[in-house]
Parts: C-alpha cells; sequence; structure tokens
C-alpha cells in the first residue's frame, strides 16, 4: 500500500472509480515486470541477451512510471 500511495497516488488527482482502477492497474503491471525491487538486490531480470541496441524507456501514466530497457539487436 504504501509503494502505491507513494509512487503513484500521491501525484495524481483523481476523479472516478474508473480513473482509480485504470491507475491501479497500470501501476501493478509495473510494479511486478519492470520496478526494481530492493529484495531482488535491484536487479532485474534481462528480457533478452547483449549489451548492444537502442536503449528506450517505457512510460506509464504520462511519464509518472519509468522504466529503460535495451532494444534487441
Amino acid at each position: 500500500m504504501r509503494s502505491v500511495r507513494e509512487e503513484c497516488l500521491d501525484h495524481l488527482i483523481l476523479f472516478s472509480d474508473e480513473q482509480l482502477r485504470y491507475v491501479l492497474a497500470e501501476y501493478l503491471q509495473y510494479y511486478h515486470q519492470e520496478r526494481i525491487h530492493q529484495g531482488l538486490n535491484r536487479i532485474i531480470e534481462p528480457q533478452h541477451e547483449g549489451s548492444h541496441g537502442e536503449i528506450i524507456c517505457i512510460e506509464r501514466l504520462g511519464g509518472l512510471l519509468r522504466s529503460y530497457h535495451r532494444k534487441a539487436a
């Protein structure tokens, strides 16, 4: 609860239940698939091998949540 509130909800003004559901769904997808977790020693499993290729930024919720990945070469 604290993570979603501090990283997301404290920065938004929501006017409906639909908006809240959308924001929570986006945050949960970000949290479980892209966010760096302290419990994993800040390591994310790479999506593909190699260190070549363009770095792309994935933005969620208008840029509030960002993650960076290397595009497959």
